[in-house]
Order: C-alpha cells, then sequence, then structure tokens
C-alpha cells in the first residue's frame, strides 16, 4: 500500500494515551509517525510499519504527480 504524508493511520495497537490514530510525518525505509491526541513522535522501520498499520483513515492523496 502506498502512504503519503499527512495520512491518518489506525494502528492495531493503542497508543498509552488511548489513541490509535497517528498522522504519517516521514515516508521511506523509516517511517515518523504522530500520535493525534499526545503528539508523540515515533520513528519505525517501514516493515514494522506495515506490519502495525490496521486501516487507512484519510489519505492526503494528490494526483498532481500523475498529471504532468
Amino acid at each position: 500500500m502506498q502512504y503519503n504524508i499527512e495520512d491518518i493511520v489506525q494502528m492495531k495497537k493503542k497508543h498509552p494515551c488511548g489513541s490509535f490514530e497517528w498522522e504519517v510525518l516521514r515516508v521511506g525505509a523509516d517511517f515518523r509517525i504522530k500520535c493525534t491526541k499526545c503528539g508523540r513522535m515515533v520513528m519505525l522501520t517501514r516493515s514494522d510499519f506495515e506490519k502495525s498499520v490496521k486501516k487507512l483513515i484519510k489519505s492526503n492523496f494528490s494526483g498532481s504527480a500523475l498529471d504532468k
């Protein structure tokens, strides 16, 4: 699955603050994500991130790259 910056994803496990939702801040070999409730930032490898994601809640995909 393709993930983009500013996507909101639901993780399988709950964060200690009680939230399941995280915002994607960085994509690549590593992912940086931020908890939408408390603001905690975490770095995960791509494989760990993809295993931990339950579903994509809000996609920030812009088709502008396809228009060129």
